[in-house]
């Protein structure tokens, strides 16, 4: 008769029985972790307006090129180029993506197991006087070494870790929407600057030209004063209007020097003097991009980064939501001990260890509901801050295509009045000449056209803003080539989801 040992409770059995619990353990954690709380994104409906109030009909589909250099001045060119490379708000805003990528990075870990590494050296002595004793046949001092590998794991079984990968994701993201706005504001304050500038230049020119007229005028009825023809009033008459354009003269001065200091701001430059290109006169007219309503929702930064933010508000509902349920965390260690270092590397000499821990939320005194309502109030403002983004976006470029508008009805009006006044001023001057009429209709002729003149310089200038506007307003393609030319380019990618 053959007799069968019987199986005893040993080690052996008892560490087969452990791993078959935990290998059931891991594969129900893997099947829940297909399991997602939280609802996922979608975007919200937006009252999107059908068209613009003042569409124009000769709108180009500009709104992907580089709209500046219809302008033609290679100055303007440089100057964009320049402040896109260099601008100090440009590299806080890359910067500030990098930080995002890393948190991304920090965030999107957490998915998988944590691997270390441990090693360790010492040496003890042990007292030999001690209340413990100490035994002769050993030795007093000793060696440690130790080596090991060690893991931990936090299995995602509610899809927190995977939301919160989410909502960094859309931090990032929204960083680097941020940053296009940032580039789409500087372009658009370059390019208006200029034309500021542009603007001061023309207005001096007219003024000193007004200036030398009424220097010359003054000559003469200095002479007229001389010879008796004309009388005191009538020479002091014209000499303030000879010191009302020169009064003109240092306030453009001083504008055109501060308008120079705030573009080098921009440049990312110590103030000095700007170069020019084109004179205002000789600028080209942009063309009016095309574009719809609905378009904006993926061409503004702005609207783009709200919407990013809303996505990241809506993620982090679930981080909080899965507080509520059980966290399951595997740990073990593998690796060597020994009081020699020749036996380290033996098997007598091996360690390990794992463990499964599970760890649940019993009463929390209503702080985990406190974290959820957090998170759904951070949800809503959120929401509506995006509606509200969208709004001030169509607001805008509705507001920024009237104006267009209407400067070039203006700049069409004053141009007749300009000719107008010019005549006035010649026909006066006859008048005067030939006793019809007395120098204060004169000098009012001149003062009108004086002003008038620099109106319409100021209506040129501002409509040429206007354009700027529109293209900053519509947003579009134009903000990605002008991404390629700042400084550090660097394209930001979202992470694979796990």
């Amino acid at each position: 008769m053959v007799v069968k040992p019987k199986l005893t409770a040993g080690p052996a059995n008892r560490y087969f029985a452990f791993t078959k619990r935990l290998f059931v353990v891991l594969v129900t954690a893997l099947l829940l972790s297909g399991c997602m709380l939280g609802k996922d994104y979608s975007r919200p409906q937006v009252d999107t307006p059908d068209n613009w109030r003042f569409e124009e009909k000769d709108a180009l589909a500009l709104a992907n090129t580089s709209w500046w250099k219809q302008f033609q001045d290679p100055v303007l060119n440089d100057l964009i180029r320049t402040s896109l490379q260099e601008n100090k708000d440009v590299r806080i805003a890359t910067a500030r993506v990098e930080e995002y990528m890393g948190k991304l990075g920090v965030t999107r870990a957490d998915l998988f197991p944590q691997v270390g590494l441990g090693a360790s050296a010492g040496r003890q002595r042990l007292t030999e006087v001690g209340p413990t004793g100490w035994n002769p046949t050993t030795q007093p001092t000793s060696y440690t070494f130790q080596g090991n590998l060690n893991a931990n794991w936090e299995l995602d079984l509610w899809g927190k870790l995977r939301r919160a990968t989410e909502a960094a994701r859309a931090d990032l993201l929204s960083t680097d929407e941020a940053r296009r706005a940032v580039i789409m504001t500087l372009v658009a304050s370059v390019a208006n600057s200029y034309i500021n500038l542009l603007n001061y230049d023309q207005q001096l020119v007219i003024a000193r030209e007004t200036l030398k007229s009424r220097k010359d005028s003054l000559e003469i009825f200095q002479k007229r004063y001389a010879g008796g023809v004309i009388s005191e009033l009538e020479l002091n008459q014209s000499r303030s209007e000879y010191e009302d354009a020169r009064a003109v003269i240092p306030q453009l001065e001083k504008n055109i020097a501060q308008q120079e200091n705030a573009l080098n701001l921009l440049l990312g430059r110590n103030p000095g003097p700007i170069p020019r290109g084109r004179t205002l006169d000789e600028l080209v007219l942009p063309a009016v991009p095309t574009g719809i309503p609905s378009d904006l929702l993926d061409r503004r930064p702005d609207v783009r980064q709200a919407e990013q933010n809303l996505i990241a508000a809506n993620a982090r509902i679930a981080v909080a939501k899965a507080l509520y349920f059980p966290s399951i965390s595997l740990t073990g260690a593998f690796g060597f001990a020994s009081a020699e270092l020749n036996d380290l590397m033996t098997g007598p000499a091996k360690t390990w260890n794992y463990a499964a821990s599970l760890t649940a939320p019993i009463f929390t005194a209503g702080k985990i509901k406190g974290q959820v309502k957090q998170a759904e109030a951070l949800q809503e403002q959120a929401l509506v801050k995006y509606l509200q983004t969208v709004q001030t976006a169509f607001k805008e470029v509705d507001d920024s295509l009237v104006d267009q508008r209407k400067y070039r009805e203006r700049l069409a009006v004053q141009g007749e009045q300009v000719m107008a006044l010019r005549n006035t001023r010649r026909l006066a001057g006859l008048r005067y000449d030939n006793g019809y009429s007395s120098y204060l209709e004169v000098l009012d002729a001149e003062r009108s056209l004086f002003n008038g003149q620099l109106s319409q310089v100021q209506t040129k200038g501002s409509l040429f803003q206007s354009l700027v506007n529109v293209y900053k307003t519509m947003g579009g393609g134009w903000i990605t080539e002008a991404d390629k030319m700042a400084a550090g380019y660097t394209e930001t990618k979202a992470a694979p989801s796990p």
